[in-house]
């Protein structure tokens, strides 16, 4: 790299890069698109930013998503992928294996994840997003990320999952721990993990014996069918759905909510969109939030199992390479008026939920909740306004997700 170009590279990583690292994304995507870098873990990367590279990354069959493809091993000491899976014996899920395991894998959970079950499990979604908002609209006050976009999807995925209503809220504090990443106690992510793990563990030994309508029942039964799928299995299958299931869909509504009241003119049209009982607008607009300000930042790990060149640059076997979504997704050569948020935006393949094999499982889950949350939201409290200087919010440290730590609004109290 130039030394005249180099010395202008921003600073990659830092608090001020994470409120907002879409300026040094298009440094990137237009001097480095596939740019080495030394992540805050201590690992070196790839991180391929342009959106025609990002895609044909994340469908290319030489990167791995197996860790123990990474050539310096460094996933021993948990500073790839998620922290305290090892630990836990929660390695074998989607995120972490290749074909044909992970084609096994996804056509047994992928039964849950039809447009038909998910159709059928929109009122109650419904009804978690209205008792939710039940809890604060008389007070005109919220935190809108610890009081709706984080608790709101839990319950989704638990009731999804087969969690009994009175095991929810433990879910919801292991959660909580671990998407606070490095902010809480010190190993406090791998505890959680791990009392998840024993919590699923023991939950799909009790369902063995009661099989009901629920995710769990259905993996158990496939395994009683000779689809070989291990104990081990069905729970890093459970444990991967609740992580992936809900920290992705806390950070669509609150980066999704964040953005329409910072962009009043797009969320006004919406707000009469919706006041007229039309869908189409919701859902053009949720697929544009998911491009402006999407919850995945990054896309999970990959690893190079052959030599392959991305760009123009050739990458060594064993070396980690990181989609950047985010700097993809608002590529000028594939966008139009990329840093403009249109809800109408109608030409919008962006990579938000990925691309290829590990599309992402839960989208039309994902989708939904996103959807009914934010019309509920706008309907129920129409003069919804941003409570703080939008400089005073903080992000959520981590590699791979986007979101914020609080949302803090006001409003007119509502009976």
């Amino acid at each position: 790299m130039p030394e005249s170009v180099e010395s202008t590279q921003p600073q990659l990583f830092t608090w001020e890069f994470a409120a907002d690292p879409y300026p040094a994304y298009a440094w990137l995507r237009e001097h480095a698109p596939v740019h080495r870098t030394t992540l805050p873990s201590g690992v070196d990367a790839w991180l391929v930013t342009r959106y025609a590279d990002a895609r044909q990354a994340l469908a290319d069959g030489r990167l791995s998503k197996n860790p123990a493809h990474h050539s310096e091993q460094a996933h021993r000491s948990g500073r790839v992928g998620i922290p305290g899976e090892r630990q836990a014996d929660l390695m074998t899920h989607l995120l972490n294996i290749d074909p044909p395991d992970h084609t096994r894998l996804r056509r047994l959970v992928s039964k849950a994840f039809t447009p038909r079950r998910v159709a059928e499990f929109e009122p109650r979604v419904q009804q978690l997003t209205d008792r939710l908002i039940d809890g604060f609209a008389a007070r005109g006050s919220a935190d809108l990320i610890h009081e709706f976009a984080f608790p709101l999807p839990i319950y989704a995925i638990c009731d999804l999952l087969g969690v009994p209503a009175e095991d929810q809220d433990d879910f919801r504090d292991w959660a909580g721990m671990m998407i606070r990443h490095g902010g809480g106690p010190r190993g406090g992510v791998a505890r959680a993990v791990k009392k998840m793990r024993t919590y699923l563990l023991e939950l799909i030994h009790r369902k063995r014996a009661d099989l009901g309508d629920d995710l769990i029942s259905g993996l158990i039964r496939a395994s009683d069918h000779g689809e070989h799928l291990t104990e081990n299995e069905a729970a890093a299958m459970a444990f991967i759905l609740l992580f992936a299931g809900f920290e992705t869909t806390v950070n669509l509504i609150g980066n999704g909510l964040y953005a329409l009241l910072g962009h009043p003119e797009q969320r006004a049209l919406l707000q009469e969109s919706v006041h007229r009982g039309e869908r189409a607008l919701l859902a053009t607009a949720v697929e544009e939030l998911l491009r402006y300000d999407g919850p995945v930042e990054l896309a999970t790990w990959r690893f190079a199992t052959r030599p392959l060149t991305i760009g123009g640059v050739d990458i060594p076997v064993g070396d980690p390479v990181l989609v950047v979504l985010a700097a993809a997704d608002r590529d000028p050569a594939r966008f139009a008026a990329e840093n403009t948020l249109d809800l109408a935006r109608r030409d919008n393949p962006h990579l938000g939920f990925g691309h290829g094999i590990h599309y992402c499982i839960g989208a039309p889950l994902a989708r939904l909740e996103g959807q009914l949350a934010i019309a509920t939201l706008l309907t129920r409290l129409p003069d919804l306004s941003l409570a703080a200087d939008p400089a005073e919010l903080r992000w959520r440290g981590g590699l791979i997700m986007r979101g914020l730590r609080e949302l803090p609004v006001a409003f007119t109290p509502r009976p």
